[in-house]
């Protein structure tokens, strides 16, 4: 029989049924609608962790207190602090490390800001010149924090975009006073807005940070947290000269760290080096896992989808026997019955696809830039992803419709017949 008439006479048997086939369908629908919309959510959380990495360069390196073994987590909490600002000026020092271009030591500490009769909880960053440089980010006014302030514990500040915001309205801040736990500063500087407005703090470090000079925040804003007499500091960032050069920096801060430290041959390093290349394949990796993971999870609906289409094709060809024992009776062959109900599953799961396409696009458009407590969802739909979910789904239709099919073939004409 000509395979145009077979699939016409397969598309006609679900056209006779719609309802039944209509619910056959949904099935399908749901599990790709649900296959590209979460997978459009982890690849866009993916992409977005990607980007502020990369935003803060592939040559950047970060040196914090304490032994790999201590975990990134637990890493300079609850140890003495083996790092100060005698070692970042030491890895200034060209002899020691020339691959390495800028050193940008930071301490951090929390306090609460307050100008104008508003107030806000802040992170603060006690910083260097070369820090805005280092970490990318950029002034909206003002100035930076300069090495004199750093010299003469200035008592002065550069604050985030949405600091400014809630505390000075549309008022420009530069000039203005700001408390900072009972301790007046000077606002000097505002950093250009890092995203969203509203999102605040990303990884740690946003709009809500208030930068000051690092000598300055040692002994007007921290306490306690002296190492060996010196000015101890929580992280130290530095660049490479170039992005081919990352490796070597690496090298030599590690040789520069443990001459400064006087370590011995068989002492292990107090400080950790991290790469921020190797972060950022890292985290490519794990997102990828992640993603995988999540369309693993929404695809069991499609398994489900398919069942339900096996089921609805054993229940078409009980319905359907004495239809299939004329067709036999009249010259139809075996392939042929087997060709036609393969092709009603094939279909069926098709259209299901193409439905489920648009339905997981609209919901990935839906859910893109959706406020969730302050943080802005981020969806991107691939073409690829959409691709292999409409294959599958067709796949699923070939694996789920063959056992319907080959059970209608099988069927003795006579006996066909014969069934009421």
């Amino acid at each position: 029989m000509n395979p145009a008439i077979v699939a016409l006479t397969a598309l006609h048997a679900l056209t006779a049924n719609r309802l039944r086939a209509g619910l056959a369908l949904l099935g399908i629908v749901i599990g790709v609608a649900s296959v590209i919309a979460v997978v459009a959510l982890g690849r866009g959380a993916q992409e977005s962790i990607t980007s502020f990495i990369e935003d803060l360069g592939t040559n950047m390196l970060t040196v914090q207190p304490g032994g790999s073994e201590e975990g990134l987590f637990f890493r300079g909490f609850g140890t003495a602090k083996s790092l100060t600002l005698d070692d970042a000026a030491f890895l200034e020092d060209k002899v020691f490390a020339p691959a390495v271009g800028l050193v940008a030591p930071e301490i951090n500490f929390w306090g609460q800001a307050s100008a104008l009769q508003n107030n806000m909880p802040i992170q603060g960053v006690g910083v260097t010149s070369e820090y805005l440089e280092v970490r990318n980010f950029t002034l909206a006014s003002g100035r930076n924090i300069s090495p004199a302030d750093v010299i003469n514990r200035t008592e002065v500040v550069v604050i985030g975009s949405r600091v400014a915001q809630t505390l000075y309205g549309a008022r420009d801040p530069v000039g203005a006073a700001v408390r900072i736990d009972g301790r007046e500063f000077t606002v000097v500087g505002v950093l250009a807005s890092k995203g969203d407005e509203e999102s605040g703090f990303f990884f740690g470090f946003g709009n809500d940070t208030v930068l000051a000079p690092i000598t300055t925040a040692h002994y007007r804003l921290n306490f306690d947290r002296s190492s060996g007499g010196g000015v101890a500091v929580d992280t130290i960032y530095l660049q490479a000269v170039d992005e081919t050069s990352v490796d070597a920096a690496a090298s030599q801060i590690e040789t520069a760290l443990r001459l400064q430290h006087e370590l011995g041959p068989t002492d292990e390093n107090d400080f950790t080096i991290t790469n921020q290349a190797e972060v950022l394949a890292a985290l490519e990796n794990t997102g990828q896992v992640f993603v995988i993971f999540l369309g693993g999870i929404a695809g069991v609906s499609l398994l489900v989808g398919g069942i339900g289409i096996m089921n609805i094709m054993l229940v078409s060809v009980t319905e359907r026997t004495r239809e299939i024992g004329i067709r036999r009776a009249v010259g139809a062959k075996q392939r042929d019955i087997l060709l036609q109900f393969v092709l009603e599953a094939v279909l069926l799961t098709l259209g299901g696809g193409l439905i489920g396409i648009a339905a997981g696009i609209g919901i990935a458009s839906l859910m893109n830039n959706f406020d969730l407590g302050g943080e802005q969802l981020t969806t991107v739909v691939s073409a690829n992803t959409a691709l292999l979910a409409l294959g599958v789904s067709v796949g699923i239709g070939l694996i789920f419709g063959i056992s319907p099919a080959i059970r209608a073939a099988r069927l003795n004409p006579i006996e066909a017949l014969r069934y009421q």
